[in-house]
């Protein structure tokens, strides 16, 4: 089952317990979370899209494509040439300009947020729980706290699962890292340093459409932050409400060039997260630096991530050599072809939430999940509108950025 830790870290016992039924993944990284039932009925799959209005993001299109516990059984697209290419990428026999169409006619029951503009997954969320359908989103997951709260209730009272694509999450180096820490590999957990990609996008954009990749990792390591300060800049003066901006992926106000938060965990745990185009050279690729009281881990992001572990001979009279050397046992090494790239990602969160369905469990990489992750987003815009450390989790579920 999907671990589930507390606010504070696991213990060793705890993470032992609760990652046992995940040591199949980490011994054989290319292998699905679970295989399915084969005398199982198949899943009718949908995909919902938008070409030209953030078309499909990362595969979400063909996440669903080959399997033989789902059948994909039409592609909604309102754009008449993108709706004919995405069927054919899909496979799908079926295909509407109106998801809600599509969804009222073919009841499926599993359906593809696929949008990189976030800001259609609320409605489409709706329409597709109301319909029956368990959710595979596209990520951020939503734009406010209030439209994720909204579509997790409706999700729990009909008892369908929400799994939203923070894919790293199960990659199989990051599943072995916590269990690797959780044995003591940097002895105990002290800070965790997360820096977005800090490219044209620094700042605001940053925080929302990678920070939620690196936040939903913090909790991920650390548990629950507790509180959140920041400072955000646009063009070296703090930010003001005036500041606020719609990007072009639709994601939501954002606000500032320049961002720097730090979140406080229990046992005092420290985090921050940075998004500066300026230091961008200097810490090079974006990622996690972890630290702890024996040594210190780095995990450079990507589909699949890199995990290296810092090698230093400690200060002398003449100075020091710190050199960056993969982690050894890192199964991403051994990776075979067909197990990198989203393909094979998106594949093991999808495994997962069908499992999730069976189990009647949360999926790993949950809507809640999610949701906390783009809690940590607001509050880091709360805390540096009013200059003051901000509580966790956030009473105000709406966007702090938005007209009051």
């Amino acid at each position: 089952m999907t671990p589930q830790w507390p606010a504070s870290p696991p213990s060793r016992r705890e993470f032992l317990a609760a990652t046992a039924g995940w040591m199949t993944i980490v011994a054989n990284p290319s292998l699905s979370v679970a295989a399915p039932d084969p005398n199982a009925p198949k899943l009718r799959a949908a995909i919902l899209g938008h070409t030209g209005r953030g078309d499909y993001g990362h595969g979400m299109d063909v996440a669903f494509n080959d399997r033989p516990d789902l059948e994909v059984v039409a592609v909604a697209d309102p754009d008449p040439a993108g709706r004919a290419k995405a069927a054919a990428r899909t496979k799908a026999p079926r295909h509407y300009a109106d998801y809600r169409e599509l969804l009222e006619n073919e009841k499926p029951q599993l359906a593809s947020l696929a949008p990189r503009h976030s800001d259609q997954h609320h409605a489409m969320g709706l329409a597709a729980l109301q319909a029956g359908a368990h959710i595979y989103s596209e990520k951020p997951f939503t734009t406010t706290l209030a439209e994720a709260d909204e579509l997790l209730a409706l999700a729990a009272q009909k008892k369908l699962r929400i799994a939203v694509a923070h894919q790293m999450r199960l990659a199989p180096n990051v599943v072995h890292l916590q269990q690797s820490l959780a044995a003591g590999l940097l002895g105990d957990l002290l800070e965790i340093r997360a820096h977005g990609k800090q490219d044209a996008r620094a700042g605001g954009e940053d925080l929302i459409v990678l920070g939620t990749h690196l936040f939903d990792l913090l909790r991920l390591f650390a548990g629950d932050p507790v509180s959140c300060s920041a400072r955000i800049l646009q063009g070296g003066r703090d930010i003001t409400p005036a500041d606020a901006r719609e990007v072009r992926d639709r994601v939501g106000l954002v606000a500032g060039d320049e961002v720097m938060a730090q979140f406080a965990f229990a046992n005092g745990v420290h985090g921050t997260f940075t998004s500066r185009a300026k230091l961008r050279e200097h810490v090079g690729h974006w990622g996690l630096e972890i630290i702890g009281t024996k040594g210190t881990a780095r995990l450079n992001a990507n589909i699949p991530p890199h995990i290296f572990i810092l090698k230093s001979t400690g200060w002398k009279s003449d100075g020091r050599t710190d050199e960056w050397r993969p982690l050894e046992t890192d199964p991403a090494l051994k990776l075979p072809a067909a197990a990198q790239g989203f393909a094979a990602a998106n594949a093991r969160v999808v495994d997962d939430l069908l499992q999730s369905i069976r189990d009647r469990r949360e999926p790993a990489c949950s809507g809640h999940n999610a949701m906390r992750a783009i809690e940590m987003v607001h509050a880091t815009y709360h805390a540096a509108l009013t200059g003051r450390s901000i509580p966790l989790p956030l009473i105000t579920r709406t966007h702090p950025l938005a007209a009051p």
